[in-house]
């Protein structure tokens, strides 16, 4: 390439798409390009004159693209889909679904199932029920674009508030409702579950949030599910008494995730 603009040579055989063109070559054209308004029109003509099937190719999904983008609705629907997409990711709708689906099954169990004793099945999973919506709105294999969600301006911690607030919005209200149903206090169930999900997006910065609700769900399941059921009398974590152990755990969380911020824009926190 001369010192402002690229050479027919090397644009001619990148429109054709030569393999002997060397790789600091290409790269430095497709950055050129990137700047240059007269080279990119210059590589079109080559395009259209060395690989016609390609222009036409091109031709042809404009055309239907174009088509598409001048439609009104079709314009709004993308405007609430890039809207959506900070606070939600399709992976999320069927855990999101799931989580819906377990409280209400255990809002149902507490009205009417035997066998639970003095334990609130909505009491016993409201800590975890929120870390599972918030790993996979993190979820490097669940969520296809992940990549691309790391690498833009504001994948760090505003975004991970974004999602865990989408959330939080669905699970908070059906605790809320199975709650009311239960005669619990909102203080009861309300801190574990927001402390808990703090504890996943701390444990997060570390080893992944996908990897944090792992081994918190795990942890919880072992040591205070299994034998809260077991015994069937509430165990200590979820009696009010629990609650300022439960405070403290939420603002130390807080404190992580502060401190940490900076470690969410990178695509370990997504494993």
């Amino acid at each position: 390439m001369s010192e402002e603009h690229a050479s027919m040579r090397i644009i001619d055989g990148y429109a054709r798409g030569d393999t002997d063109l060397a790789a600091d070559q290409v790269w430095a054209l497709e950055a050129h390009l990137e700047a240059c308004a007269v080279c990119r029109d210059r590589l079109s003509a080559a395009v259209t004159a060395e690989a016609p099937a390609v222009a036409a190719l091109v031709e042809t999904v404009w055309s239907g693209l174009q088509a598409q983008m001048l439609a009104g609705p079709l314009q709004r629907r993308r405007r609430w889909a890039v809207r959506l997409s900070g606070w939600l990711t399709p992976a999320m709708v069927p855990w999101l679904a799931m989580v819906g689906s377990v409280t209400l099954i255990a809002l149902l169990l507490d009205l009417v199932g035997p066998g639970t004793g003095e334990v609130s099945l909505v009491l016993l999973f409201s800590p975890v029920l929120p870390v599972l919506g918030v790993a996979a709105s993190w979820s490097q294999g669940l969520d296809p674009a992940y990549e691309l969600t790391a690498s833009v301006p504001r994948a760090g911690l505003y975004l991970v508030l974004r999602r865990t607030a989408s959330v939080l919005a669905v699970v908070i209200p059906a605790l809320l409702v199975g709650g009311w149903a239960t005669g619990l206090m909102v203080a009861q169930w309300l801190l574990p579950c927001l402390a808990f999900t703090s504890a996943a997006l701390a444990l997060g910065t570390v080893v992944g949030v996908t990897r944090a609700a792992v081994v918190l769900t795990t942890v919880w399941a072992a040591v205070v599910v299994a034998p809260t059921l077991a015994a069937s009398r509430v165990a200590f974590a979820l009696q009010a008494d629990g609650l300022p152990v439960w405070g403290l755990i939420l603002v130390l969380s807080i404190g992580v995730v502060i401190a940490r911020r900076g470690a969410y824009s990178v695509l370990g926190a997504h494993r």
